[in-house]
């Protein structure tokens, strides 16, 4: 898949289409509105609820969008197959990698996230307020379903009948069940082990360590997971980042397992 967060000097910047994606999940306008009170030049604007979640499903919090949905989204944005993207959010944040996790699943084969966000970009280039529309694009989408695990393919390595490990991105005292701020059951998906997200910051940027490459090794199949797919998706970019081919993103993540299926409570390490 190749290195998937680039600093900004590692980024060629003249000629890239760039993907804001700031977002606040307590402030759901604030992205946006620091997309209108500046961004890197030409710039689009993608919104986590609004064009990378499916609201309107009961499939978790942040549900998955359909293909429809995705294709009409990234060509309404006027986005090509051959367009190197750059996506960035607000540095550390797992929302930059949400839209590249959305855009890779959609085939797009150039995608990197800047490490740092806008703070790291600003300092490279001057960010504007003007706005471009794009034309709308035409792409036959050559999908990535193999980058996407549904609740079927969790439940069935729950069950024991397919290999791999499910790893939960969430806090430990979530993952416990010792406590659960925003779903209506507390624990985590039965076999999981835990690896709290949070962990992949430093200096604000998102790389891997060693107690990461310690929970799992690179000849596992991995299914990430957290409460709603959000900061799972900074989890398997990191994992993908150093090289990680097996992996895939429970997108419905423990908002979704808790509509059909029992947990677990405590810990499995």
């Amino acid at each position: 898949m190749g290195k998937v967060f680039k600093s900004v000097e590692e980024i060629q910047l003249d000629g890239v289409r760039f993907v804001d994606a700031r977002f606040d999940l307590q402030n759901k306008e604030a992205g946006n509105k620091l997309f209108e009170e500046g961004h890197a030049p030409g710039a689009i604007y993608i919104d986590l609820e609004q064009d990378l979640s499916d609201m309107g499903s009961s499939n978790g919090r942040h549900p998955m969008p359909n293909k429809e949905k995705l294709s009409a989204l990234f060509q309404g944005l006027g986005l090509q197959y051959e367009d190197q993207i750059v996506v960035y959010d607000q540095g550390a944040a797992p929302f930059a990698p949400r839209a590249w996790w959305m855009l890779t699943y959609a085939g797009f084969p150039n995608v990197v996230i800047v490490n740092g966000g806008a703070p790291a970009l600003e300092e490279k280039i001057s960010f504007t307020k003007d706005i471009i529309k794009y034309p709308p694009s035409t792409i036959e989408f050559v999908w990535r379903d193999e980058l996407y695990a549904p609740r079927e393919a969790v439940k069935a390595i729950v069950d024991g009948e397919v290999k791999a490990t499910l790893l939960d991105a969430r806090a430990a005292a979530r993952y416990r069940g010792d406590v659960e701020p925003l779903d209506m059951v507390a624990g985590h998906i039965p076999t999981a082990k835990n690896f709290d997200w949070e962990q992949l910051k430093s200096d604000g940027r998102l790389q891997a360590n060693d107690e990461l490459r310690s929970k799992v090794s690179q000849d596992e199949h991995v299914v990430v997971y957290c409460g709603s797919g959000v900061t799972a998706s900074p989890l398997y970019a990191v994992l993908a980042d150093e090289g990680y081919e097996n992996i895939q993103l429970y997108v419905g993540s423990f908002s979704d397992w808790i509509t059909q299926y029992a947990v677990e409570k405590g810990t499995n390490e």
